[in-house]
């Protein structure tokens, strides 16, 4: 299984309606700072969002990845939507 397929994996427990991963890690290696893991793009629309903060969603979405951080991925950028507000 690759780390994007993982990645999907682990995020199904939200049910998202919409869900797109980029890896850009290419871009980013041997920056300092980086011991290994890589950098993903993730944009997500899941209800388990809707009434919350983006910092709730964020800690969602950290919580669900949190045994691949940060020995699997080293940065993540988030954009995550309640259905109601695509």
């Amino acid at each position: 299984m690759t780390l994007v397929e993982e990645i999907t994996s682990r995020l199904q427990s939200l049910a998202p309606s919409t869900l797109q991963i980029e890896d850009e890690s290419a871009m980013h290696a041997g920056h300092a700072g980086n011991t290994g893991g890589g950098h993903f793009k993730l944009k997500i629309t899941s209800s388990h969002f809707s009434e919350k903060s983006q910092i709730m969603r964020h800690r969602i979405i950290y919580q669900a990845l949190a045994e691949l951080i940060p020995s699997k991925i080293h940065a993540l950028s988030i954009h995550a939507l309640a259905p109601d507000e695509l």
